[in-house]
């Protein structure tokens, strides 16, 4: 039929709306309320007077909605005219629980609800989405199961349900998704084994289901009828046994990773003939022995890491692999004769000792002359010694100067740091705080216990304003920790960062969930957990290709990332009162991202993220530091 341009003709439909408008707390620049959404409301996409397509992604909201980031997503299922919805994308925080139903909207394809902060469980209702063909509902903070009722939605292509906190093991019924074409589970708490039921799946491209719990065996007979999948990544989990022989042949296969596991096995032999592949395969960290094969001939590159590999490298390995930390011979960085020949002996096998059966130990280098080295020495010593002194007189200097600045500060304020209330705190020139737009307020004993008491294992680093800290709030929710002692860090810092986000809440910057304050001379910020560090570490860490997560980005979704960071900075230099600037020169090492490559219709799941920067109080800076979690 042809779609006419025509005004809203349902009063409904526009109730509904001007209702959504009022919770979301949209500004008028983008739905003035007394224009016709059907021609000037940004987003909206009408046909023949009905509206069958809504896209807020990315919106800003008003002041007294930002005050109040959350709203009800109950009111979704309120209105008739969603039974003509299209397209809904959302980018707000929000919450729901198990009476949440969308089961009206019939006609609805595609349901985009990722990066909205949302909790709770996946509602069972969405199985009666029968024309669903994509599903996002990545890098929440949804827990419990997967409802095994999604296995009904027939017409599925794309199922996202990454960076959450998912738990229990994968539903079989996922393998009556025969149509779907996408499908990532990571970066949850799933366990269990993977049912051999996901062969039914006979046009899926992409599997992503890393960084879980899972464990056990892959079945054999799972990838066999799979023969259209190109990217598969099982990293990151427990899995044990034989990597499946088909795996190695798969003739569509270009990537595969299976890295850090307690997979075993040697490396199949196939004949010298066989098609070589531009695929890429990484099965570092795991228990594979044995010696080296053709089959490394016949990939692009192969990360063989870590792994206890033993033997003589051929010619063709040398170019196309990574060996290090194995038990090869004349290869650098292996591991220990030790090592090896302890992992050997527990399998009833020999180990070579790298190709000299008298030796403990790798082969030493070749001996130099004492006259040679007696020089080198010498000249070491030499360098050393002056570095020494030059490092010695640098800590002095540092010394001198930060004790100066603190007799200086503590001279300029006249008065103590003292604690503050739970309830508030004295007030400050330009800062009024509104306790109630920081999020939840936590006692220090459920601090201790997210912390583990502050272990070392949780420490993430040592920050300008304070230690990180990862942390797992009741129910299961990572999150990430500040601790902020008022001895070493000024309290004008601690109050204006509060001041900060009491004031500001936008898809952009890092969400603060809740602080404590009850301590009197440590302060605690709590905020929510980026799974995948910083873009930085991405760009410029130096490893092999196959452990580049940015190896399949498109230009598009590099696009995206900049532009994400463009508006985060945006708003920081020119709609916050008074603007605040940047301090860092790299702005990549200020940008998280939380999800693994995961993409389909330009659907990538990454959140570049602005931080907190400078603020200008009193005459002095103030920094707030970032922070990532890996």
């Amino acid at each position: 039929l042809e779609q006419l341009n025509v005004p809203l003709s349902s009063r409904v439909e526009r109730l509904a709306l001007l209702q959504l408008r009022s919770s979301l707390g949209l500004r008028a620049k983008e739905w003035p309320i007394k224009a016709d959404p059907c021609f000037n409301w940004t987003g909206i996409q009408c046909q023949n007077g009905r509206v069958i397509g809504i896209n807020i992604s990315g919106f800003q909201r008003t002041r007294i909605g930002s005050q109040n980031p959350q709203f009800s997503v109950d009111a979704l299922s309120n209105f008739t005219f969603y039974s003509s919805l299209m397209l809904l994308d959302l980018l707000f925080p929000s919450y729901w629980d198990n009476s949440f139903s969308l089961g009206q909207l019939s006609r609805l394809s595609v349901l985009d609800l990722s990066q909205n902060s949302l909790a709770g469980s996946i509602p069972s209702s969405f199985a009666f989405l029968g024309n669903l063909t994509l599903l996002d509902m990545s890098s929440n903070f949804l827990s419990g199961t997967i409802p095994p009722t999604i296995g009904t939605l027939s017409k599925l292509q794309f199922l996202n349900l990454s960076v959450n906190n998912l738990s229990s093991s994968m539903p079989p019924q996922l393998g009556d998704l025969s149509n779907l074409v996408d499908i990532d589970l990571s970066s949850n708490f799933l366990s269990g084994s993977v049912p051999s039921d996901l062969r039914g799946l006979r046009n899926l491209q992409k599997m992503i289901i890393g960084n879980n719990l899972l464990a056990g065996a892959l079945p054999g007979n799972l990838f066999l009828p799979l023969s259209q999948l190109q990217f598969v990544v099982l990293s990151h989990n427990g899995f044990t046994g034989d990597l499946p022989d088909i795996l190695w042949s798969m003739p569509e296969l270009r990537f595969l990773d299976a890295s850090a596991n307690n997979l075993t096995g040697t490396l199949p032999n196939l004949s010298s003939n066989a098609n070589t592949t531009t695929a890429v395969f990484n099965l570092s960290q795991n228990m594979f022995y044995g010696d080296l094969t053709s089959i490394i001939s016949r990939f692009s590159f192969i990360d063989l890491s870590g792994n206890y590999f033993q033997g003589k490298v051929p010619d063709y390995a040398r170019s196309n692999a990574s060996l290090t930390e194995n038990c090869l011979q004349s290869v650098s960085s292996q591991r220990t004769a030790a090592e090896c020949a302890s992992f050997y002996a527990a399998k009833g096998l020999t180990f070579d000792n790298f190709g000299q059966p008298n030796a403990t130990q790798p082969p030493p280098s070749p001996p130099k002359s004492n006259k040679k080295n007696r020089r080198t020495l010498i000249i070491l010593a030499g360098v050393l010694g002056g570095l020494g002194f030059i490092a010695l007189v640098v800590v002095v200097l540092v010394v001198v100067i930060i004790c100066s600045r603190k007799r200086r500060a503590a001279t300029q304020r006249g008065i103590g740091v003292g604690a503050v209330p739970t309830g508030g705190s004295p007030p400050l020139p330009g800062v009024s705080l509104n306790f109630s737009s920081l999020g939840e307020a936590f006692t220090y004993q459920q601090i201790l216990q997210a912390t583990g008491d502050f272990s070392d294992t949780n420490f993430i680093k040592h920050g300008h304003s304070g230690d990180l800290f990862r942390g797992i709030l009741e129910g299961g929710i990572p999150v990430v920790i500040k601790r902020i002692s008022l001895h070493s860090v000024k309290k004008e810092a601690h109050m204006l960062e509060l001041d900060f986000f009491s004031k500001v809440s936008i898809p952009r910057l890092v969400s603060l969930v809740g602080h404590c304050l009850e301590i009197e001379n440590e302060k605690f910020l709590i905020y929510k957990y980026m799974p995948n560090g910083d873009l930085s570490s991405s760009l410029f860490k130096k490893n092999n290709l196959a452990d580049d997560p940015l190896q399949s980005l498109d230009w598009i979704t590099r696009l995206k990332i900049a532009i994400g960071a463009a508006e985060g900075l945006s708003y920081l230099h020119h709609e916050c009162t008074p603007p605040l600037v940047h301090r860092y020169s790299s702005l990549s090492r200020n940008c998280l991202y939380c999800t693994s490559l995961s993409s389909c219709c330009c659907h990538f799941v990454l959140i570049p993220t602005a931080f907190l920067l400078l603020v200008t109080y009193s005459n002095e800076l103030i920094v707030a530091e970032r922070f990532a979690s890996r």
